[in-house]
């Protein structure tokens, strides 16, 4: 089969596109032909040897995956060879950045049947994410008010839409390249973080501050102020610590998403029933994902980017 693998750690060029051998399911797992494989920014950092997963080499890149089921490892029960799946791997296995990927079953759900199966990769990670963000650490419920602090991205628009369906005043801050899309999913008030500062622009107090932004940690702990006594603050930029406010009881938690098929299962009825949309910028072939990895690196990239594999 072909795939996308690096064999020493380093920058977009140690990628290559090249021959490997096809994997084979073992107990409990199942053989999935690749119809989709979507590209995050931690391929990048994996990759580049900056995020703390030790993977095998050479290794290939893509833990976001859609297919169908080629074959059954023993043991499994959950899946019919032909089933068309979609599911959040290991960050440490070789991905899907492939023609074919193993998978252990517990890592897949049926996909959605409303949305192109390639395009479905573009799911698992950001909104899980999005969800255990606000309903696992966040505790976010009915009447509450969030802010989300880079909300422009794949798992701010995934937040902001699964916030609004649980009944919460979702507050957003963007640029003005994302205003549009962030107005959209429903936000209730749209801050553009390059005219005003977002500081000044909450004006009463919220009860979850979501940060997905790359922001200063001094500008990060000053928005804690604009948090209720109680109230908590989340964030996936775990390369920084999440501040918090002891004497007012503002507690801080850091994200760091998990395979969950409980949760991928709902996310996907979402979808089916028109409540979430899975936006895809670009479908790449797969040969050209070692392009993409040097637009992510160069600061290039925007929206959500899926690799199919190269027709025969």
């Amino acid at each position: 089969m072909k795939a996308v693998r690096f064999h020493e750690v380093g920058g977009p060029e140690v990628l290559r596109y090249e021959d490997a051998e096809r994997p084979v399911a073992g107990p409990g797992q199942v053989l999935v032909r690749v119809a989709g494989s979507a590209f995050n920014a931690a391929d990048g950092g994996i990759r580049g040897g900056t995020l703390p997963f030790p993977v095998a080499l050479p290794h290939v890149p893509g833990y976001d995956v859609s297919g169908v089921i080629e074959s059954l490892g023993s043991g499994v029960t959950r899946f019919r060879v032909g089933d068309a799946v979609v599911g959040f791997l290991s960050m440490t296995d070789d991905g899907s950045a492939a023609e074919y990927v193993v998978a252990p079953e517990e890592a897949l759900v049926l996909a959605p049947s409303s949305i192109d199966l390639a395009d479905a990769a573009a799911l698992p990670s950001v909104a899980l994410t999005a969800w255990q963000a606000l309903f696992d650490l966040g505790n976010l419920t009915r009447g509450q008010r969030l802010l989300i602090v880079g909300a422009g991205g794949s798992v701010g628009g995934y937040a902001i839409r699964l916030a609004k369906r649980a009944g919460a005043y979702v507050i957003a801050t963007a640029s003005a390249r994302s205003l549009d899309s962030v107005t959209a999913a429903g936000a209730d008030q749209v801050i553009d973080h390059t005219r005003v500062t977002v500081l000044d622009s909450i004006t009463e107090p919220v009860d979850v501050l979501l940060n997905l932004a790359p922001i200063s940690p001094d500008e990060f702990s000053s928005l804690v102020a604009r948090v209720r006594d109680g109230g908590i603050v989340v964030a996936t930029t775990a390369w920084m610590t999440t501040p918090s406010d002891d004497e007012r009881g503002v507690r801080a938690a850091t994200v760091f998403v998990r395979a969950d098929s409980e949760q991928l299962t709902q996310l996907v009825a979402l979808v089916d029933s028109g409540e979430l949309s899975v936006d895809v910028a670009q479908r790449i072939s797969l040969s050209e994902l070692p392009a993409v990895h040097a637009k992510s690196a160069a600061g290039e990239l925007y929206g959500k980017i899926v690799a199919i594999p190269d027709a025969e």
